[in-house]
Order: structure tokens, then sequence, then C-alpha cells
């Protein structure tokens, strides 16, 4: 099994894409990317911690490939939207592939020129491509909200 962390906004909807995929054993949402210890969600909603809202993937590689992930993130939100996506503002809700390995940052940045290539996005894409730090997992209420709504 390998970890992926993607942020694409509020991360209720971004986990449960995720977590409805052939080859994801298991999907957690919480914050990453900021320089505050435990953060909870009250914090992060401030903007003042650094973190993203984020989801932790669980995957198994021989059925779903990292490059998969990849596209279903780049798919799911507009990346060229700077601290937003739709009605959620701040820099909490950027766009950000969090990379757990050079495997992982060569195959982002490669599918990041790719989607610039294509010519498919009005904009310049603003996705960070960033090391994986540490993965604050969020409160009990926001796992799976989706699912348990």
């Amino acid at each position: 099994m390998e970890k992926a962390t993607f942020a694409a906004g509020c991360f209720w909807g971004v986990e449960e894409v995720f977590r409805n995929m052939k080859g994801v054993i298991s999907t957690q949402v919480g914050y990453t990317g900021g320089h505050l210890s435990n953060p909870t969600y009250e914090m992060v909603c401030t903007g003042s911690t650094g973190h993203a809202e984020s989801v932790e993937v669980t995957y198994d590689p021989t059925i779903v490939p990292y490059d998969d992930l990849l596209k279903v993130f780049w798919s799911i939100h507009d990346p060229t939207t700077p601290n937003r996506q739709g009605p959620d503002v701040g820099s909490q809700y950027r766009s950000v592939v969090f990379f757990h390995n050079p495997e992982q940052e060569k195959a982002a940045r490669h599918s990041k020129e790719e989607l610039e290539r294509s010519g498919k996005l009005k904009n310049q894409i603003v996705t960070e491509i960033v090391p994986a730090t540490k993965f604050n997992t969020a409160e009990a209420y926001h796992q799976q909200y989706f699912k348990n709504r």
C-alpha cells in the first residue's frame, strides 16, 4: 500500500471522490502543510496556520496507479484559482499535491505540465507540488462526511 495526499478545496467532496475509487483502501481528511502542531478545524479556518484542508489516500498501486489519482485530482477542482475553490476562500482551500517520494513528485510535475500544454484551461495552473509534511487528522465529524450524512 502507498499514500497520496491532495488538497483541492473543501476536503469533504475531495475525500468522497477518492474514497469511491477502485483500488483506494482508505481515506482520511485532515490538515497538511502548515506550521502549527495539532491544529483544529477552527484554527485552520482562520487561514493563519498555513495548513490546507487535505485528503490522505491509502491505495493499492497494483489496482490504481498514482497517475490515475492525479487525473482525478486535476479533474475535480479548478487548479487555476489561487486560495479558492468555488465559494470557499482562503489559503486553507489552495490546490496542492503533497508528494511522498521522488516518483510521486516526478509524476505530479509531469501531469501538471501535460495539463498546461493541453490548452484545456484558460488560466495558468497555480497548484503547488511540495513534499508531504505531517498529516494532522481532522476531527471525527469531518471523516467521510457525505457518507455519514
